[in-house]
């Protein structure tokens, strides 16, 4: 039977039915979306689709709820909210949707869960605290989405409701972005591991466009590899190699003399013609050919050693 009601309930939201929403509305868009806590509309039908109440989790009657007991949980005992439970049963097609190539779509599914979906359900639980994020708490995805709703004083009968409608594509933004990017991810793999082969022994990595690299590189065990040389625009990029994506920190900096110098006074501190710019931060380099930023990688992989 075709999914006429999408149905969450009313009140104020949280990220969990929010972004189940963002799935749901994009694979039936005809769809209503209902927010309501009366029994009849959460009584589960064949056009239905109930998440994030309800009192129930039963994939075959269409109703997703974590709110009981006992409550639903992943195959290593850590729970679920409506979010994980929606993308558990629907994200695969709704990868589809978005055009992600089927060889890629449970690789994808899988990622997108670990890094998105998972800590999603666990703040959602308080299996995870906010402050774990520190100062930064405040710009988590789930701080973010839920400053969208209305402020306490806001006289309007309809504000919670018209609050998730408007948050709905702010959420949904940051979904099929993030998924852009693994996507991203998957298609330069090949590129990347190419670039490893063609380097052979060499600690410089040669792309031949700016592109993520840093997983396909961990997963080749290059880590004899320093530095990054990318093509962009008229000019070439020289960039180090972060130990991981949690820090700043990299597999080898560019040289001290460089940092913060522009132009000419590049150019005498490297003695290579064309070089244009070096960060004060010592992680990118710039040059106007490649012949010039390949003299400036060999030179910082000098330094280096």
């Amino acid at each position: 039977m075709t999914i006429t009601q999408l149905v969450t309930h009313s009140g104020g939201f949280h990220a969990d039915e929010l972004l189940s929403s963002v799935i749901l509305t994009r694979l039936y868009p005809q769809a209503q979306l209902v927010r309501s806590r009366d029994k009849q509309m959460l009584t589960p039908a064949a056009h239905k689709i109930i998440y994030d109440v309800g009192g129930d989790y039963d994939a075959q009657a269409q109703i997703f709820d974590h709110h009981q007991r006992p409550n639903p949980l992943r195959a290593d005992e850590q729970p679920f909210s409506s979010f994980g439970l929606i993308w558990q049963h629907y994200g695969q097609d709704y990868l589809a949707t978005l055009g992600v190539p089927a060889d890629d779509i449970a690789e994808i599914h899988a990622a997108f869960d670990a890094k998105f979906v998972l800590p999603i359900d666990l703040l959602d639980n308080g299996a995870m605290e906010p402050s774990v994020a520190g100062p930064l708490s405040i710009l988590t995805l789930p701080s973010l989405l839920g400053s969208l709703k209305p402020v306490f004083d806001d006289p309007s009968p309809t504000a919670d409701d018209d609050a998730f409608v408007a948050a709905l594509p702010v959420a949904g933004a940051f979904v099929e972005a993030t998924v852009r990017n693994l996507a991203a991810k998957a298609r330069a793999r090949m590129l990347v591991n190419a670039a490893i082969a063609k380097a052979g022994s060499s600690p410089i990595l040669e792309l031949p466009m700016g592109m993520p690299y840093r997983s396909a590189l961990d997963a080749a065990g290059a880590d004899h590899m320093l530095f990054v040389v990318t093509p962009r625009g008229d000019e070439w990029t020289l960039g180090g190699i972060k130990l991981s994506n949690d820090t700043f920190d990299q597999r080898a900096d560019l040289p001290a003399a460089w940092a913060g110098l522009t132009d000419q006074a590049l150019e005498d501190a490297c003695g290579v013609k064309g070089a244009k710019f070096c960060h004060n931060g010592r992680f990118i380099a710039v040059a106007s050919s490649r012949d010039a930023i390949m003299a400036m990688a060999e030179i910082a992989v000098t330094a280096a050693g």
